[in-house]
């Protein structure tokens, strides 16, 4: 594209015809260089009018021409300093401390600035295109079975064996139709949960201290959005400059809980105690709006304006890589279905052999071309048979009746396989939320600590906010009103400042005023060792660390209350310090009833059970401990992990939840809590485990887990909201039980598929050799004879045989992955040296042939029917509850 300048956070007014220097932080890009373009690469074109504006504009300076392409939605620039290509994501890139963020980015940017930004940036929206059905089904005729189903109905019309081809077109009609349905669905279903909310009218601060109010669609990085009282759906990731908001981020983490977000602090202004670190959104993310968030309430101070500064746009804030995530998963591979393919070649090279067999012996005996191109091709689609896809689903098809039963949905019949062999499962949340003691508390200096000293806020009349600081608030009985709290008319405490609790530092803490009084008091609340170690020595009980340890290993949560009254003069660095500590609270994590004993079965069956949630760590534990994550005599070992800054690489440091050595470990293998967790890093933590060999499962019930969702081999929502869009399982009922039944009807069906496969390739062997042999006589089977071969007896055998419900409790081992193993390949040559003796095909005449391959088929059908311990034997497939009508019809619509 060309463009006026060549970086986006150049000021246009500094710009000249030569490229000014970069900065230490800035991007530069190619002017007359460009990198060699990839084979069928083409130049990108201008972006055209606002472009072609800008440049007229300032005419004065050379017209820049900028290299990008785009790939899943994430433009990559070159960037001529490195040699490399680039991208984009916005204000972080220049790594700006926060004194310099306030000093230079708060004026807002001018129109001209704007508009030269988004020529890099791009409009401010996460697109979600849904492809026609043109398209769709392009993709999906490509698919190399329906390419050789394509050439065996031809070939078959040929031969005039009209009633299998018109079976086989219908089949494959319906199953493309179906699928087209399916994915055009989940496009739109995605579509519209991005699309909702996305574009408002925003209010912005230009350069010349005006407000202008455009489509939140302009916004570009450096913009200064006025956040409306009233408040908003964020339509962009910005760090709050000025004034307070009551934020509700379900969308990201998955708690409808809302977090009270403060002005980023400004080392500059004076303050002391306040360290200049270059702006990092997860650092600093107290004092972030995300996109997608809703900003309920907005907080002001002296008639100031509530402002927010743009960092990024479009796909590059957190929620446009939670659509990514959904939009571009990585590929799932599964063992089975490479087999499969290698099993097919296998069967290639032996219908090979039967081609060439064929065509010499057609040759020798004067047969006319047609016939011998026709008879010879007959043979590959008998030796890899065009019904295979279709019969490898009808596992599935029962399995997903199954799990539709029992109130679990399917919108990836195939990922059912995959659950199968699953070994480990992620949960994001096993516990409720806590309980406090019911009763009111009596009036002391414990208790005036507890009800101002918290995050909660009013909306419309009700209190909300973290559900801790809720139970400790309804405990005491207190009032919450506008100007502060109050026991009744007579004794209220008005909140004068408050320093919202830091993860870093373990604790919150206000400074408030008793209603009439002069004097203030400083009130503290956290961990209970950061806490006492900011009191005075003698206010704490000697037995502290004993009675502390012993309530936190009986997986109670203990937070400590401490208090100071202030001096007339104050300053605030030095309110938290010289405390009187004045107790404990003790608070207790009700698990959900189901979940015990949900974890007990699967880790009676080895599969692996991890924690994964945006929770505090030391909850996790507590919980994980309660419901037998963590085994009563394991060791905990806490691993902090810490993001790069002030040019320190990252790092992670290692202790003992209650020893101060520090262990070393593989993380990924050993885990079991993983707690404050991101949305993309769930994802990634999902892709770790599978790269060593884990079939992953997650179970979570947000939005923030649609990336782990799709990611993992198989996801099950226990929400029916956002969730449900990536997931490819959905439950009814909102707890883990679900798990242990989506493993066992994968099981159930992976065996399924085995035992189909086996047959089907019996099947093709079988009905190979008998015309092979006919073939040698110069004849063949009837198309009757054909026809009832492969509707009578091979798919009422598909549709029937493998009906058997899942096994009822889950086992230790799991089913075989992969098609090429021992035991598997064994079955199947056992069976081809019974079945094709030499006493069998004495008699070469056709309708001996014919009987015997037919007896055959349901030798193999009753040898390869495979029960416990992954499925219930065969003679559970006439029990009342299954219809078999019912089957046949869903089996016809949904196979794939």
């Amino acid at each position: 594209m060309l463009a006026p300048g060549s970086n986006p956070f150049h000021s246009l007014e500094t710009q000249t015809t030569s490229p000014s220097p970069p900065s230490s932080h800035s991007c530069t890009f190619s002017n007359s260089a460009s990198p060699p373009l990839a084979k069928g690469q083409t130049p990108h074109p201008s972006n055209g009018r606002p472009a072609q504006e800008l440049i007229t504009k300032f005419s004065d300076y050379q017209p820049t021409q900028i290299r990008y392409f785009t790939f899943h939605s994430t433009k990559y620039y070159w960037n001529n300093e490195v040699q490399n290509f680039k991208v984009l994501t916005g204000l972080e890139d220049l790594q700006v401390s926060c004194s310099t963020l306030h000093l230079e980015h708060t004026a807002g940017l001018s129109r001209n600035l704007q508009e030269y930004r988004r020529l890099f940036f791009g409009v401010n929206e996460i697109a979600v295109k849904v492809p026609s059905v043109f398209k769709l089904l392009i993709k999906e005729v490509l698919n190399p079975f329906y390419i050789f189903q394509l050439f065996s109905v031809i070939l078959w019309s040929a031969d005039e064996y009209y009633y299998y081809a018109v079976a086989i077109v219908f089949m494959s009609v319906i199953s493309i139709a179906t699928s087209l349905y399916t994915i055009k669905k989940q496009y739109i279903m995605l579509h519209d949960m991005v699309a909702a909310h996305s574009v408002v009218r925003v209010s912005v601060c230009r350069a010349n201290n005006e407000i202008e109010e455009i489509l939140s669609t302009d916004l570009v990085p450096g913009d200064v959005m006025v956040i409306p009282r009233n408040g908003t759906i964020m339509p962009c990731d910005a760090v709050l400059i000025s004034g307070t908001c009551i934020v509700n981020e379900s969308m990201l983490t998955g708690e409808s809980v809302p977090v009270t977000k403060t002005n980023l602090p400004n080392p500059a202004s004076g303050q002391q105690g306040e360290v200049d670190d270059a702006y990092n959104t997860e650092e600093h993310k107290r004092h972030t709006l995300f996109c997608g968030t809703n900003v309920i309430q907005t907080r002001f101070y002296t008639g100031e304006l509530v402002k927010a500064v743009v960092i990024c746009t479009g796909f590059s804030t957190a929620k446009g890589q939670l659509v990514r995530s959904i939009l571009y998963p990585k590929p799932t591979d599964f063992k089975l279905y490479r087999d499969a393919y290698l099993f097919l070649l296998c069967l290639v090279a032996v219908a090979g052999i039967g081609f060439i067999y064929s065509i010499v012996l057609s040759i020798l005996n004067k047969v006319p071309a047609k016939t011998i191109i026709i008879e010879s091709l007959d043979i590959i689609t008998i030796t890899v048979p065009p019904a295979l896809p279709a019969a490898m689903t009808a596992g599935i098809v029962y399995a997903q009746r199954r799990l539709k039963h029992i109130g679990i949905f399917c919108i990836s019949p195939q990922r059912i396989n995959l659950c199968g062999q699953i070994n480990l499962v992620c949960f994001d949340k096993v516990w409720n939320n806590k309980n406090a003691y019911k009763e009111n508390l009596v009036k002391s200096p414990f208790v005036a600590c507890m009800p101002p000293c918290h995050s909660l806020t009013k909306i419309d009349g009700q209190l909300s906010g973290d559900p801790l600081d809720l139970k400790m608030f309804e405990a005491t009985g207190w009032v919450s009103s506008h100007v502060g709290e109050s026991v009744n008319s007579v004794y209220e405490i008005g909140i004068v400042r408050q320093f919202p609790f830091s993860s870093a530092l373990q604790r919150m803490s206000i400074v408030a005023r008793v209603l009439g009084e002069k004097r203030m008091d400083a009130y503290m609340k956290g961990a209970p060792e950061a806490v006492a170690s900011l009191c005075k020595k003698e206010t704490v009980p000697e037995n502290f660390a004993e009675v502390l340890e012993s309530y936190t290993r009986e997986g109670f949560r203990v937070i400590a209350l401490a208090h100071r009254r202030l001096e007339a003069k104050l300053t605030w660095d030095h309110i938290e310090s010289n405390m009187e500590f004045l107790g404990l609270i003790i608070m207790q994590n009700k698990l959900k009833a189901e979940t015990p004993g949900v974890l007990q079965d699967l880790h009676k069956a080895n599969i692996r059970t991890v924690m994964v949630t945006g929770d505090n760590m030391l909850t996790a534990i507590s919980v994980a401990r309660d419901c037998g994550m963590i085994p009563p005599e394991d060791k905990i070992i806490i691993a902090d992990a810490l993001h790069p800054h002030d040019g320190q690489a990252a790092k992670i440091t290692w202790r003992y939840a209650d020893k101060p050595q520090k262990p070393r470990l593989e993380l990924v293998l050993h885990g079991t809590v993983f707690a404050r967790m991101a949305p993309d890093q769930k994802t990634q933590l999902i892709e770790t485990l599978q790269g060593v060999d884990y079939f992953v499962g997650m179970c979570g019930d947000g939005a923030n887990d649609c990336g782990a969702l799709k990611r993992a081999h198989g996801g099950i929502s226990l929400s029916e909201l956002e969730a449900s869009v990536a997931s490819p399982f959905t439950s009814r009922t909102p707890n883990i039980s679900c798990v242990p039944s989506l493993i066992r009807e994968g099981r159930a069906a992976l065996i399924t598929s085995f035992c189909v496969f086996k047959f089907m390739a019996l099947y093709s062997i079988i009905q190979y050799i008998s015309v092979t042999l006919l073939y040698s006589i110069l004849s063949n089977l009837g198309d009757f004879q054909f026809l009832f071969i492969d509707i009578a007896i091979i798919l009422l055998i598909v549709f029937t045989s493998n009906l058997n419900p899942a096994w009822k409790e889950l086992v230790s081992r799991r089913p075989p992955s992969g098609l090429i193993s021992g035991p598997l390949l064994f079955s199947v040559l056992t069976q081809i040296l019974i079945c094709l003796n030499e006493h069998n095909i004495q008699n070469f005449e056709n309708t001996s042939l014919f009987y015997v391959s037919s007896f055959q088929y349901l030798i193999v059908a009753i040898v390869f029917s495979k029960g416990k311990p992954f499925r219930q034997p065969s003679y559970k497939n006439c029990t009342p509850h299954l219809n078999t009508n019912e089957y046949m019809l869903q089996y016809f619509l949904l196979y794939l």
